[in-house]
């Protein structure tokens, strides 16, 4: 724990209000299972998995004594032009828990790296065909891709784009697909398969032979867990592949579990020719991420460089980064020998459960959930987001941990998670959401 005061000065933190910290800081001392305590030794259950990255609760030791043998035995290594064995290890460990087709991996360090990534990967490949002129991105209204310049454009999300929409690159925008009739909808809604048409109307639009890629996260996460209409993902693939388009899913949140299967690309069904991947990757021990792509996508962009010179001029000083690839294959270990997919999926009943109990409370105007992902959209207050930050900071102080985003929490317990657990964590929100006076 904690024993010296902080000098918080000199720490410019992320997607935070830093004057409202500094004035009231929340902190994280140490983390155990599916808890985390504050330096004076506050107990706070993690309802977010960290930020959806620690699906088998935190300090594995597994993971600890694998990162240590790899940092004694190659701590660094360069990807440009050398490469490491783990790195090829867990490239072919993931190829074979991924939908088949799409076993090439190219690893990078954070899921914002993953898409801007993917986004080059398919200008590549398109190039590599001759079809220069594919340059423009789709991408969804209320869409959270990253914040690197790539995922920037691509975001649907206007807090994140207002302040840089002269760095953007050429995306349009799909409708998001959430409706006031899908209210409180436990899986996916039966309505609003319709809204894949936006695609099709896009490709009319701009030319379908000027897109490269669509990107849509299979459940929207960000936002506050918005699943998919029955049929809308079939229906994008059907349309992307009428006009010659990548289909991309960022599985960002969803992968490694968080539906019930692997990717929620299996889970649903749909097998879109390139994955992006971060998070529980590591079990969120050190920061990676992946772009896995089709096989017939990475001998296209192989095959049309015939130079002695990189086929793909992109990369980063930490992909593949060895003590990364370690941690990821303990974690993979960990979710393959507690079998934590499968207790996910049956654990969701009773998570969503607790979830849908929260129905009648003063402070909620809707849920929605799939797997062991949920959102719960708060009724606005004073200004949008204004409530969700009151909300919090209101369930941290109460021993809870969720991730807001404006007026919505994202409600995301680790699979390690007991039943006890989650009532614990439903009965914190309970108590704050059930006041009338926030």
């Amino acid at each position: 724990m904690l024993q010296t005061a902080l000098n918080m000065d000199h720490h410019w933190l992320p997607f935070t209000n830093n004057k409202l910290f500094h004035a009231e800081p929340q902190i994280f001392a140490k983390a155990e299972g599916v808890r985390y305590w504050t330096p004076e030794g506050a107990e706070i259950l993690d309802g977010a998995s960290g930020l959806f990255c620690c699906p088998a609760g935190h300090g594995r030791r597994e993971i600890a004594d694998a990162v240590h043998a790899q940092v004694m035995e190659l701590d660094y290594s360069p990807h440009f032009q050398r490469a490491a064995p783990v790195s090829f290890k867990l490239a072919e460990r993931l190829s074979n828990l991924l939908p088949d087709g799409i076993d090439r991996l190219f690893f990078a360090s954070s899921g914002s790296e993953a898409v801007d990534s993917a986004m080059k990967i398919a200008i590549a490949y398109h190039r590599a065909r001759g079809d220069t002129g594919r340059t423009r991105f789709v991408s969804r209204s209320w869409g959270y891709h990253g914040v690197n310049l790539g995922g920037t454009s691509l975001a649907g999300m206007v807090g994140n784009r207002r302040e840089f929409s002269g760095l953007t690159c050429d995306v349009v925008h799909m409708r998001h697909t959430w409706s006031e009739d899908q209210r409180f909808t436990r899986g996916q809604p039966e309505s609003g398969v319709a809204l894949a048409e936006d695609l099709a109307e896009l490709c009319r639009i701009y030319g379908g032979e000027t897109i490269a890629a669509v990107f849509v996260e299979p459940i929207a996460g960000s936002v506050g867990t918005i699943v998919p209409p029955a049929g809308y993902l079939k229906r994008l693939r059907e349309i992307a592949d009428e006009y010659g388009i990548l289909l991309i899913f960022d599985e960002v949140i969803t992968g490694f579990g968080r539906t019930g299967s692997a990717f929620a690309s299996q889970e649903f069904d749909v097998v879109p020719d390139i994955i992006t991947m971060a998070k529980a990757l590591t079990n969120g021990t050190v920061p990676m991420s992946a772009v896995a792509v089709k096989t017939e996508i990475q001998t296209a962009v192989l095959d049309a460089i015939t130079a002695d010179r990189p086929e793909l001029m992109h990369g980063y000083t930490y992909s593949a980064h060895p003590v990364a690839c370690a941690a990821a294959l303990a974690a993979l270990d960990i979710y393959e020998n507690d079998d934590l997919f499968a207790r996910a999926k049956a654990l969701s009943s009773a998570f969503l459960d607790g979830v849908f109990g929260l129905r009648n409370l003063p402070q909620v105007a809707d849920l929605r959930g799939y797997g062991m992902l949920a959102g719960i959209q708060l009724k606005p207050g004073d200004a949008p987001g204004v409530k969700g930050s009151i909300v919090q900071r209101l369930l941290f102080n109460e021993g809870l941990h969720l991730k807001a985003t404006g007026d919505a929490l994202l409600f995301a317990p680790a699979f390690v998670s007991s039943e006890d657990d989650i009532a614990r964590m439903a009965a914190v929100l309970q108590k704050v959401l059930g006041r009338a006076d926030l």
